[in-house]
């Protein structure tokens, strides 16, 4: 049995029992009552513990502050193991990357940059006005941002996607100076990955910073000089990473906006019966992909379609070229299985999780998918797998995890956007207002308050 908290029933013993005997641990919840709060603690998830991260990212991000340049060329050294020309990549070196790219990536790429210009173009708020009395109205209109930094990770992949997410998302915003900074890499001289420089050309971003890791978002919030190139301070910070990047987000909170302190990929999928196990356990494979650490759940009210999918695994993950990282993720304990009565109880299952990404395969996919209420982006129908989302789909692939979908939304133009409301009221609207103003201003014991509209309505008797 694998060890973990679970809560006792009547007889004593765990009413969430978790089964190793097969690659992915099980739980079996059929035949219990479901309480929400006892299944956050149950269900498998990722570790992010972004506070002992902090300990660590703390010092890099006051070198960075302090110091400035000569920091981030040391701290390249020791991190990316090169040391870089230059902290921004030359436009030489970014319109090299275009011309030198594969034109199957370029006509993928271009693509992805269509669609997702127009999934976020749907997403912009329009302006309103309301009136609230004859002569008084409230008007709510939304101001980008002056200035974003975006991360783009290295590590085990290469992310020219979110490239496209990012920079797409603060472009339809309306944002007027985006800079991008990726890790430099020592097989290409010090320079982020080609594939990353190429999306930038694509997408029109000329400012590409080769700092990676924590000491990127602390270049972002502080600014840096580097001779005669100079990254100013941004407004806003988003973009994907590992916990040390989630971790220098939160200490710069505040100095700068940030997206969310995003933890390791994660992916649950309810299914039933209906569903084919080929397609689940290649969804829960793709997501396994990413990292060792990954979290891939199944929640199912059919024990044959766990048994089968178990089957898919063995024989794809085998197949694939990343098989040790994938089978590490699903054989882990923040991986899973978890068997259920129905979809009901499995929908009550994945509003407790929160994932990251929540495909639903059922016989009613649709109308399932709409009692959904924490998920950071929906997947509705076995044609619509989660790398469709990834790349191509026309959402956004930056997304929350760590069940913060209880609260937190995936990356959208709102995100570079702020709301500012109007507010206009003539003199005779005003006075309508003045005495009531007045009564709540004195019962707060803020006097003044009520005299700032009173002293204007003395003002009109006197015909000032």
């Amino acid at each position: 049995m694998f060890a973990r908290w679970a809560p006792k029933n009547q007889m004593g013993v765990p009413a969430y029992a978790w089964s190793m005997d097969t690659l992915m641990q099980r739980l079996d919840l059929r035949g219990t009552v479901l309480e929400t709060t006892d299944l956050a603690h149950a269900l498998p998830r990722a570790a992010l513990d972004t506070s002992k991260a902090a300990d660590q990212v703390a010092p890099i991000v006051k070198r960075v502050r302090e110091e400035g340049a000569p920091a981030l060329y040391d701290l390249a050294e020791k991190f990316d193991r090169v040391r870089p020309a230059s902290l921004r990549v030359p436009a030489q070196a970014i319109a090299d990357a275009l011309a030198n790219l594969d034109p199957k990536i370029r006509e993928a790429l271009e693509m992805s940059i269509a669609h997702n210009r127009m999934g976020h173009t749907q997403q912009l708020p329009a302006p309103a006005q309301v009136q609230i009395i004859p002569g008084g109205t409230v008007s709510q209109r939304w101001i980008p941002v002056g200035r974003v930094g975006l991360y783009v990770p290295g590590g085990l992949a290469v992310y020219p996607s979110s490239v496209v997410m990012n920079v797409v998302c603060a472009q339809v915003a309306g944002v007027e100076s985006i800079a991008l900074a990726s890790p430099p890499q020592s097989e290409f001289g010090g320079l982020p990955h080609p594939t990353i420089l190429a999306a930038c050309a694509l997408l029109g971003v000329d400012e590409v910073w080769a700092i990676g890791g924590a000491q990127a978002i602390g270049s972002f919030a502080y600014g840096v000089t580097d001779g005669d190139d100079v990254l100013k301070p941004v407004d806003v910070v988003t973009g994907p990473g590992n916990i040390f990047v989630a971790a220098a987000k939160r200490l710069v909170q505040g100095k700068v906006g940030i997206d969310a302190e995003a933890g390791t990929t994660e992916i649950a999928i309810l299914a039933d019966s209906s569903a084919h196990p080929a397609f689940v356990a290649a969804d829960l494979i793709s997501q396994a992909e990413h990292d060792p650490a990954a979290a891939s759940v199944l929640v199912t009210s059919s024990e044959e379609l766990a048994d089968g999918v178990e089957a898919e695994i063995k024989v794809q993950a085998q197949a694939t070229t990343h098989t040790e990282r994938i089978l590490t993720a699903l054989s882990g304990p923040q991986s899973g299985i978890v068997l259920v009565d129905d979809v009901e109880d499995g929908l009550t299952v994945v509003n407790a999780y929160g994932a990251e990404h929540l495909e639903v395969q059922t016989v009613n996919s649709r109308d399932d998918a709409l009692k959904v209420k924490n998920a950071g982006a929906i997947f509705v129908g076995s044609y619509t797998p989660v790398p469709l989302g990834d790349y191509i789909a026309g959402s956004n692939h930056v997304l929350p995890t760590g069940g913060t979908a209880r609260f937190a939304s995936g990356l959208n133009v709102t995100q570079y956007l702020r709301s500012q409301q109007v507010v206009e009221y003539t003199a005779e609207a005003l006075d309508q207002l003045s005495d009531n103003l007045n009564t709540l201003a004195i019962a707060e014991n803020l006097p003044a308050h009520g005299q700032a509209a009173l002293i204007r309505r003395t003002a009109a008797k006197d015909g000032e």
